[in-house]
């Protein structure tokens, strides 16, 4: 099942994440979809204020797995600058990615065959407007 949601601002698009994440449980697995821009770290944001993380969230594109710690753990992962999925098995992401932490995956794309079948997308597409539609696969909010 597929829920669509806009978003009008970056608040917005916290608010949903916040929604989203009162509903995960650990080991759940979040791919992220959506171009440059498109409020994939605002999302998480709001994901990491329902697991009660107080650390500001940013954007894991240098580090490349930023870990937080609430009431459930948090791997914010960014595979932007991962070549495909050897890369990402020689960072050692999969003992996060099946542990007992919430994983949340920007650029999933780029390791889509290293996921495993039920986990949870999140397509975030940024209008003319600057308003989002965010298209849900995998939870029911």
């Amino acid at each position: 099942m597929k829920l669509k949601r806009i978003t009008n601002t970056p608040e917005d698009t916290i608010k949903l994440g916040t929604e989203i994440g009162k509903k995960l449980q650990p080991g759940d697995i979040i791919a992220l979809k959506g171009n440059l821009a498109a409020g994939k770290t605002t999302i998480t944001k709001g994901i990491a204020i329902s697991l009660e993380i107080e650390d500001e969230i940013t954007s894991p594109t240098y580090t490349i797995i930023s870990e937080y710690y609430g009431k459930i753990p948090l791997y914010h992962m960014d595979m932007y600058r991962i070549e495909g999925s050897e890369e990402f098995e020689m960072l050692g992401a999969d003992e996060m990615l099946y542990g007992s932490g919430i994983s949340v995956i920007e650029w999933s794309e780029r390791i889509e065959e290293y996921l495993p079948e039920n986990h949870i997308i999140i397509d975030i597409q940024r209008q003319d407007d600057c308003s989002r539609i965010i298209t849900i696969e995998g939870l029911e909010l």
